[in-house]
């Protein structure tokens, strides 16, 4: 099956590690080397974009459709129409943990099924029906599920998601009550993920797209949309230093390049930018291997309550490590604790419920700032990827109600309501 899109700016698969040039198929890793394939695009298509086309298109990711590989029909969508959400000025956090340059917080719990992940299915999906699949498929840890069945229930196709038996009940539910498959693996993330490309290789799943497996390539473009969107957002310029949440390392790597395009383009222009990633202290394979100077990632066995980040062998993880030390930016991680207080420290200064990944990203800020890793005075934006209702027990015993009174105005006078 080859790729059949209108006025697509993508010309082939690329592999990130030997180069080599694949197709526009679905196919995610090189025959040559095994090394991961990304989409590489048409340089004269990409800059025939201008910012009054962008600004033109809809109030979605689709107005991102000229620097994306599929998707520019918006008859051959697969798609919930994410994108545009909130990049919120965040001055109280920033006095909260010492910062006094502009921080801003761009909150992805905005999109349908109320993370990051409805971006990249949407992109996966739209490929995947250009591609003649018939059935929507992948692993995940939870948001990447949500938004498979959602898109599914949306477009009329069936879907088969595979998840890790222990995640959160939550998740479990806001990708069952859609109504496609749901399996349950005993095992990790990565046990599920090696099934998922087990499946992928026998004539039952033939016709089954994989967004994180066989389509790969094209789900992993979707993530450009978060750099697009921050960089519009802004008026068109580039924030000094973003801080992203690691689960692959997929994002991370995603938002640079968007920032990368953006300047070779000419939609912005040039200044610096550094990158910085955030895992949790039960996950954290890609910041080991940074502070260790190490080229490769070690495999770990995920714990810990982050459990959407909960990925021990990160496909994307020296591609992140590439990112960050040619930006000069930097990794750290959080304890559960952490996580906890980052969650409530976002909410309580700016109105936003994070998922545990987010309470990630905060805790790693705070703690950046603080060893001075990060410049406290430049312009900053972090990433809150998913909603906190998905992972409330996360803060479930730490906060509650304030006060308990009986319905009377002397109950409130004792209590010192009054």
């Amino acid at each position: 099956m080859t790729l059949l899109a209108v006025a697509s700016p993508a010309r082939a698969l690329v592999c990130r590690a030997c180069a080599a040039e694949y197709p526009l198929i679905a196919q995610h890793a090189c025959y040559q080397c095994f090394g991961p394939l990304e989409v590489a695009y048409d340089a004269e298509a990409l800059a025939r974009v201008t910012r009054e086309q962008i600004e033109a298109g809809p109030q979605n990711i689709w107005r991102y459709a000229p620097l994306l590989p599929a998707g520019q029909d918006p008859a051959t969508r697969v798609s919930l129409d994410p994108g545009l959400t909130p990049l919120v000025r965040a001055d109280a956090l920033a006095r909260a943990i010492g910062m006094t340059g502009t921080l801003w917080v761009k909150d992805d719990s905005a999109n349908p099924t109320h993370s990051f992940k409805d971006r990249v299915v949407s992109v996966a999906l739209s490929a995947a029906k250009g591609l003649g699949f018939t059935r929507f498929a992948c692993a995940s840890t939870g948001n990447l599920a949500n938004s498979v069945a959602a898109h599914g229930a949306r477009a009329g196709v069936p879907s088969i998601v595979f998840i890790p038996y222990d995640l959160e009940q939550g998740k479990v539910v806001t990708t069952a009550v859609y109504g496609g498959q749901l399996v349950a693996v005993e095992g990790s993330y990565d046990d599920v993920n090696r099934l998922c490309g087990e499946l992928t290789e026998t004539d039952a799943f033939e016709d089954t797209a994989f967004v994180n497996v066989n389509v790969r390539p094209y789900y992993a473009e979707g993530s450009k949309t978060l750099g697009y969107e921050v960089a519009e957002q802004l008026g068109w310029r580039l924030p000094e230093q973003v801080v992203i949440p690691m689960a692959s390392g997929e994002l991370l790597t995603k938002v640079d390049k968007a920032f990368e395009e953006l300047v070779e383009i000419g939609l912005v222009e040039h200044r610096p930018w550094k990158v910085f990633g955030a895992q949790s202290e039960g996950c954290k394979p890609i910041a080991t291997a940074l502070h260790a100077g190490a080229e490769d990632i070690t495999p770990v066995k995920p714990t810990g309550i982050a459990k959407s980040l909960n990925i021990g062998d990160p496909a994307a993880g020296v591609y992140a490590l590439e990112s960050v030390r040619r930006t000069g930016g930097w990794m750290d991680s959080a304890t559960d604790d952490e996580i906890r207080e980052g969650i409530e420290l976002l909410a309580s200064t700016t109105g936003v419920f994070a998922e545990t990944a987010g309470g990630v990203t905060v805790a790693v800020l705070k703690k950046l700032v603080a060893s001075g890793k990060l410049d406290p005075a430049a312009e900053t934006v972090v990433y809150n990827t998913g909603e906190g209702l998905k992972t409330v027990d996360a803060v479930a015993g730490q906060v509650g109600p304030t006060h308990q009174v009986k319905p009377s105005l002397r109950a409130a006078r004792e209590a010192g309501l009054l």
